[in-house]
């Protein structure tokens, strides 16, 4: 396919780079950010515009790839009849998309991305349509970069989705950083807990989570968790975190 992204920022950046990979075209990058647009332009060969005026008419579909609350201030403007325009928000209606053109929808990557990575990441993909074919383009497009991670789903299962990936990617990662924060302070090396880290992320590959707790709350273990509890008393926000979670724990 031919492709133009709207966006310069992280999910454009893995995005562009899983559909070259695929071999699909980018025609161009569309992006008030001149410098990062041109910087995706020139890693792709391709043509960068700083203005929706600009924007190639030639491609197959447009991906609209910016931050949830900027999108309707890109669309106020665009025009695109008889072409399939997406929006890659999990949160967002596609029916935002409706006065741009009538195949219209969703194209959802279930995955934190960061454009500085070295490397492309398994990325499930959701996709919806507005009609029969901007759904097959999208589907198409989606397996083409992530076989065996694509599924269709409404705008109420993507909140619902993204609720449940804030829990596990950005509320894991704040436990993470919280847990740095403690080692720093204790004179302990955190980069020593990344193997027990990968080995528990690792096992949800073939295992429920529920299957696989270990710890002192699940083994009721109360002069362990008392013991930790007052290792913890210089660090009320990490102590009351700790007696939450064990409190959850004993609870299921």
């Amino acid at each position: 396919m031919e492709i133009v992204i709207i966006g310069s920022g992280n999910v454009a950046a893995i995005l562009g780079r899983k559909f070259k990979a695929a071999g699909h075209g980018i025609l161009q990058i569309v992006s008030r950010n001149a410098s990062a647009a041109s910087a995706l332009a020139y890693e792709w060969d391709t043509e960068s515009a700083n203005y929706m005026s600009l924007i190639n008419r030639k491609a197959d579909i447009y991906i609209i790839a910016v931050s949830d609350n900027a999108i309707a201030n890109i669309i106020e403007s665009l025009r695109l009849p008889d072409k399939v325009v997406a929006h890659t928000a999990g949160s967002v209606n596609k029916d935002i998309l409706k006065e741009v053109t009538s195949h219209y929808g969703v194209f959802y990557p279930l995955q934190s991305l960061r454009k500085e990575t070295d490397h492309l990441p398994d990325i499930p993909f959701f996709y919806e349509g507005s009609d029969d074919r901007a759904s097959k383009t999208l589907e198409t497009l989606a397996l083409s970069v992530s076989p065996g991670f694509v599924a269709k789903a409404d705008s109420e299962k993507r909140t619902r989705l993204h609720v449940v990936a804030v829990i596990v990617n950005n509320f894991a990662n704040h436990l993470y950083a919280l847990a740095e924060d403690y080692c720093n302070k204790e004179g302990l090396d955190f980069h020593q807990l990344i193997p027990l880290i990968e080995e528990t992320s690792l096992r949800l590959k073939t295992t429920s989570p529920s299957q696989t707790m270990t710890g002192p709350a699940t083994r009721n273990d109360e002069e362990t968790i008392q013991k930790h509890l007052a290792l913890l008393g210089r660090y009320p926000k990490l102590q009351q975190l700790y007696k939450m979670m064990t409190d959850s724990i004993r609870s299921k």
